[in-house]
């Protein structure tokens, strides 16, 4: 993972919009209806080419394939691992509704699913192994080939960590979850070993470790959801360890949807549990009004030496456009407590977490990437 020693970098956490023609075949493939498979891997490689383009122009440094290829952040696993199947959710038990939503229930109604609507449910029906190399060896050429053409100073690739996976796509095969999750760490390892031997910095998604406290897991007390992330953290680095931790990021979020979020439990209640994970660079949430204080909890709390921070200094749930004194005023407050070479900034979350979900429009999400690159310009201008 490239650190600057002379500005501050920009960065996102990974989704970003898809065209709605390549959106329209993603579908297809995901509902299993025969589709033109040259025609989507074609239309998949230009839009990578142009996203990554986009990412460039808009002033990103750091920048990534946007998951043009993948239906949602997690589910597209089922593409590439043996004992994944998709399933019309007959005898899959609903996931809850976040604990906020119980608050607020007007809520319930107004968000419907979330965005799982727009993609066939998938199960865990059999054992777990990479199976088929395919799509990821595509998603690698596609991001080489487009960062060859734009010059980005890095690249990062996003992949699901086991504990996500693990979380979000039920298990009826395995006798626990602990056991499904194990076996998730050799499964994975694979897709996390080929990114990083690609020269790519591997992401890896864990928005379980924070946001699965509200959601999922509400009926766990605090001590034992906690007790269960660590055993998520413990996953990934065992998946992780052939890889240098500074050649990994890792990303957590309170889940990307325009609710309430008043059970989102708080960072510094984490710091412990992910203080332990091997990547270097931690992602996470800084902008939204849920969560744009906790920066103090971070300068009380402390910051290990080996990690770098990526906080999220606009948001990825509205279509606000932040100004770039505010991006400033938000990167320096972390440079504060880290230094400077220690702080890249990022995005709250993605903003195509499912392909379809209309949240912030494609042109928005291009102003707020210029608003952030004004704002860390702004910011190295204080910070050297």
């Amino acid at each position: 993972m490239k650190l600057s020693t002379d500005r501050i970098l920009t960065t996102h956490v990974g989704s970003l919009p898809r065209p709605e023609d390549l959106l329209e075949l993603l579908r297809m493939e995901d509902r299993g209806e025969a589709v033109d498979v040259a025609a989507l891997h074609a239309r998949t490689a230009e839009a990578v080419k142009n996203v990554v383009a986009d990412q460039v122009e808009a002033g990103i440094d750091v920048a990534c394939d946007g998951e043009m290829s993948k239906i949602s952040y997690h589910v597209y696993a089922r593409h590439r691992l043996a004992g994944l199947e998709a399933t019309d959710g007959t005898g899959v038990p609903g996931r809850p509704a976040p604990a906020d939503f119980n608050d607020f229930p007007e809520m319930k109604e107004a968000f419907g699913n979330g965005g799982t609507e727009l993609m066939k449910a998938t199960v865990c029906e059999g054992p777990v192994s990479y199976a088929d190399h395919g799509p990821l060896d595509r998603d690698i050429a596609n991001l080489k080939a487009a960062a060859s053409a734009a010059e980005p100073t890095d690249i990062f690739m996003n992949t699901v960590s086991p504990g996500c996976l693990s979380t979000y796509v039920p298990n009826r095969y395995y006798p626990d979850r602990d056991a499904y999750r194990e076996d998730l760490i050799e499964a994975m390892r694979p897709e996390y070993n080929a990114i990083h031997e690609a020269g790519i910095v591997l992401q890896l998604d864990c928005p379980d470790l924070a946001g699965a406290r509200h959601t999922d897991y509400q009926a766990m007390d605090e001590a034992e959801f906690l007790a269960d992330a660590e055993k998520s953290v413990e996953a990934l680095n065992a998946a992780t360890s052939d890889i240098p931790p500074e050649a990994m990021r890792m990303h957590i979020c309170w889940l990307n949807y325009p609710g309430p979020h008043t059970h989102d439990i708080p960072l510094k209640k984490l710091l412990g549990v992910l203080a332990k994970a091997r990547p270097q660079g931690i992602l996470f949430e800084g902008a939204n009004p849920r969560h744009a204080h906790e920066w103090e909890d971070l300068k009380d709390a402390g910051v290990p030496d080996d990690k770098v921070l990526i906080p999220g200094v606009i948001d990825s749930t509205s279509n606000f456009v932040e100004h770039p004194q505010l991006i400033a005023q938000r990167i320096c407050q972390y440079a504060d407590i880290v230094g400077r070479e220690r702080v890249l900034a990022g995005s709250d979350c993605g903003f195509g977490t499912y392909a379809g979900r209309k949240g912030v429009f494609p042109s928005v999400v291009l102003g707020k990437f210029r608003a952030m690159a004004e704002g860390a310009r702004m910011a190295t201008e204080r910070l050297w």
